[in-house]
C-alpha cells in the first residue's frame, strides 16, 4: 500500500509517501518533503530520486499548505498512486488511545482536546479536513503521540490534585512525542534482540524536548505530562516551574492568561535563558565565544535532561541504553557529551570517536565496557505512521473509547 503520511508542525507540514508491505514490517520511502514556515515567505520542497523541487510562496495555512503537498505530488505523477493517508496527531486526550480510522466522530474528539496542544492539534484538523475534501474517496488514519502512553502506570500518570478534579476535568500525565519514542524502542530492540526484557532511557531532544524510561517496551514514566510544556527546557518552551509562578506572573506583572501562556511556550526555555535563539547550533557556537548567557542555556539544557535521566534511572532499578533522537539528539555531540558527563557511576561511558560521528545512521556511541549502552537512533515518524495506517486499515479501524 502506498501512504502519505502528514506531520502539521505549528508552522509548517511534513509529508513522505511511502510503500509499505502488507505485514507492515517494511517501509520504503518514494518521496518526502515539507511545506515550511506556512505564511507569506514559506519554503516548498519536495524530495524523490527523480525530481527535486524547492520554491517559495505564500502558503496562507495548513490547508494551503495541504493544496501544495498535492500540486507536488501531482507534478510529479504521484498523487494518483496514493491509497491511504496517515497524519500524526500529537494529542488524542483519554478517548484515542489507538491509531484510529478518521471520521466525524474522531474529528470530533481531537477538536475537544485541542486546547490542551493547540499549537499542533488545530493545524492537524485543519489538514485532516482538507485532505478529506481534496481525497474524499481515501481512507484516512490518525496516530497519536499520547497512545504510547495510554497504559502509563497509575503512579506516574495520576497529579497529587483532588480526585474528583482530575477526573472531571480529565487532567492526567498524556505524554507527548510517543510516536518518536516508540520508534527509538522499536529500533534498538531491532538493533540488540540478546538484551530481554530491555531498560531503555529513550530522550527525544529538539526544538521540543522530552525523555522517557520504557521497560519491554512499556513506558513506565515520561517527562511531557499534561500538555507538552511539562519536563525538559526546550527551545522555547520552560519546562518544569514551580506552579504557582504562572499565577505570580499574572498578579505581580500584570499579565493577562494569554500572555501568561504566550511566554511559557514561546519566550522561554533556550530563548529565555539565553536571550538570543532558541536553536542549540546558534548557542554553542555563541557559547564558544564567551558568551555566558547562552552558556548558561546550554548548561541549563543538558543539567536538565541528566536530572531526569538519574530520577529513571532509579524507576527502572538502572538501565540497558540511553538512546538518543531528534534534531539535537541526534546532531550534537557536544550536547550528548554534556548529558553523559558524570554518569560513569552508572557505568555508561561515551566513545569520543564514534559520538562524533554524523552520519544519519543508528550507531552506538558508548565506550566497549560500559554497562550502560547510548544509541543515536535517526528517528523516522513516518514510518510509524505509515505502519498504523496498514495495520489499522487491516483491522477494519477504530472507535473512540466511551468518554
Amino acid at each position: 500500500m502506498r501512504v502519505l503520511g502528514i506531520n502539521c508542525g505549528s508552522s509548517s507540514l511534513k509529508f513522505d509517501l511511502l510503500d509499505v508491505n502488507a505485514s507492515a514490517s517494511q517501509v520504503v520511502r518514494i518521496v518526502t518533503g515539507v511545506v515550511d514556515r506556512i505564511g507569506p515567505e514559506a519554503t516548498c520542497s519536495f524530495s524523490s530520486k527523480a525530481k527535486k523541487v524547492n520554491r517559495k510562496m505564500p502558503v496562507p495555512d495548513h490547508e494551503g499548505a495541504f493544496h501544495e503537498v498535492m500540486t507536488m505530488l501531482q507534478e510529479a505523477g504521484l498523487a494518483k498512486q496514493i491509497e491511504a493517508l496517515g497524519h500524526r496527531v500529537v494529542h488524542g486526550g483519554a478517548r484515542l488511545v489507538e491509531p484510529a480510522l478518521i471520521d466525524e466522530t474522531v474529528i470530533a474528539a481531537i477538536e475537544a482536546v485541542s486546547d490542551l496542544a493547540p499549537l499542533h492539534n488545530e493545524p492537524a484538523v485543519a489538514t485532516i479536513k482538507a485532505a478529506r475534501a481534496q481525497l474524499p474517496d481515501i481512507p484516512m488514519v490518525a496516530t497519536f503521540d499520547t497512545a504510547f502512553y495510554a497504559g502509563l502506570p497509575e503512579v506516574a500518570a495520576q497529579y497529587a490534585l483532588p480526585r474528583d478534579l482530575s477526573e472531571r476535568l480529565g487532567i492526567r500525565r498524556y505524554g507527548f512525542h510517543g510516536i518518536a519514542h516508540r520508534y527509538m524502542v522499536e529500533q534498538y530492540r531491532a538493533l540488540r534482540p540478546d538484551v530481554e526484557r530491555p531498560r531503555l532511557i529513550t530522550l527525544q531532544l529538539g526544538n521540543g524536548c522530552s525523555v522517557t524510561a520504557s521497560l519491554d517496551g512499556r513506558p513506565l514514566d515520561t517527562s511531557m505530562g499534561f500538555t507538552p510544556l511539562e519536563g525538559l527546557v526546550m527551545g522555547t518552551r520552560s519546562g518544569d516551574l514551580d506552579p504557582i509562578i504562572p499565577l505570580f506572573l499574572a498578579d505581580h506583572g500584570g499579565l493577562s492568561r494569554e500572555q501568561v501562556e504566550a511566554i511559557l511556550n514561546h519566550e522561554s526555555g533556550l530563548l529565555g535563558l539565553s536571550g538570543r535563539s532558541h536553536d542549540m547550533r546558534d548557542l554553542l557556537q555563541a557559547s564558544a565565544a564567551g558568551d555566558e548567557r547562552s552558556s548558561l542555556a546550554v548548561d541549563a539544557f543538558c543539567y536538565r535532561a541528566k536530572k531526569y535521566i538519574g530520577g529513571y534511572l532509579t524507576v527502572l532499578g538502572g538501565a540497558d541504553a540511553l538512546v538518543f533522537g531528534g534534531g539535537i539528539g541526534e546532531h550534537s555531540l557536544a550536547v550528548r557529551q554534556r548529558i553523559c558527563a558524570g554518569l560513569e557511576w552508572a557505568g555508561l561511558a561515551l566513545d569520543d570517536k564514534t559520538n562524533q560521528v554524523d552520519s544519519g545512521e543508528h550507531r552506538q556511541i558508548s565506550a566497549s565496557g560500559s554497562n550502560v549502552e547510548a544509541w543515536v537512533v535517526a528517528v523516522d515518524e513516518a514510518a510509524i505512521i505509515a505502519k498504523d495506517v496498514v495495520a489499522r486499515l487491516a483491522d477494519g479501524g477504530y472507535t473512540p473509547q466511551p468518554s
